[in-house]
């Protein structure tokens, strides 16, 4: 089967009725141009220019060629400018996996100046804490909150979170305050039931990670509900500190135990491109890594 190129040499030969002219609108060589049409020919079995020194016309054959495949070839160009476009202008439906808590308050002020910049755009935001699967869920790109275990997926790091532990004046003003993660043993802590170690929190102690068994009288397997009951004095809460930072601002619950925060938690943004991601996604990207950092992420 003759190739694009040749048979776009073929198309122009006819176009322009001279292998000299239509080396020059392609740019290609002379001898090239030459080489395509011979491919042609020889592919289809027929004599489809006849060439003087002068000037080429297309045979019967050829001309009936040219009018079946001039149409095709054009849709072809079509197609492949438009495909070109899609990669260096962002434009179609972008669909997007975040998780719950995240998505709304960080990411949906994201997409509107995205799709303010970028009109041509569709976003298909799907809300999640599972770790989505982008191909199963036809996914183009997902944001992950936590190290990434090895994957064939493409991914860039967006920010990092801390985590904190965090309570109310009037707890502390009952309970006192925890000096060292140890100390948590003697205290109310709110316990997520969802999490995969549900009671363990993370902590640097002598520079070591360390898990720290913790319990109490309140559970819950949302973190909404914790932190309403950690800001009701119920008890201590552990998440991270994007999460209440409204809390905080507003001194409804006080940090504690800073100087022994775990490392913080990766942001990354992961695709499934295993070269250059389509402009939809790259644009969305750099916009995401450029809002977090201001937003001190």
């Amino acid at each position: 089967m003759s190739r694009l190129e040749d048979l776009e040499a073929f198309l122009s030969v006819v176009d322009h009725g001279s292998l000299t002219e239509a080396a020059v609108q392609l740019g290609r060589s002379l001898q090239a141009i030459s080489r395509s049409l011979a491919s042609v020919e020889e592919d289809i079995g027929v004599v489809l220019i006849h060439r003087t020194t002068r000037h080429c016309q297309p045979s019967e054959a050829g001309a009936v060629f040219y009018e079946r495949i001039k149409p095709a070839i054009g849709e072809i160009r079509e197609a492949r400018e438009q495909v070109a476009n899609r990669r260096s202008e962002p434009s179609g439906v972008l669909r997007v996996g975040a998780p719950i808590l995240f998505g709304p308050k960080f990411l949906v002020p994201i997409i509107a100046e995205y799709m303010t910049s970028f009109p041509q755009t569709e976003i298909d935001l799907q809300l999640s804490d599972e770790f989505s699967d982008l191909a199963t869920e036809k996914l183009d790109l997902v944001i992950r909150i936590a190290d990434l275990p090895d994957s064939g997926l493409q991914s860039r790091q967006l920010g990092s979170l801390r985590r904190v532990v965090f309570g109310a004046p009037s707890y502390f003003a009952k309970s006192g305050w925890p000096g060292h993660p140890r100390d948590l043993r003697h205290h109310n802590c709110l316990v997520r039931t969802v999490d995969r170690q549900p009671g363990q929190w993370s902590f640097q102690i002598d520079g070591r990670v360390r898990l720290i068994k913790v319990q109490g009288s309140f559970r819950s397997n949302s973190m909404t509900a914790i932190y309403s009951a950690a800001s009701s004095g119920l008890g201590l809460g552990y998440s991270p500190l994007w999460q209440i930072n409204h809390l905080v601002a507003t001194s409804k619950v006080q940090l504690v135990l800073e100087n022994f925060e775990p490392k913080p938690v990766p942001i990354h943004a992961l695709w499934q491109e295993h070269r250059l991601a389509p402009a939809k996604v790259r644009a969305f990207i750099d916009l995401l890594a450029l809002r977090l950092k201001l937003n001190g992420l």
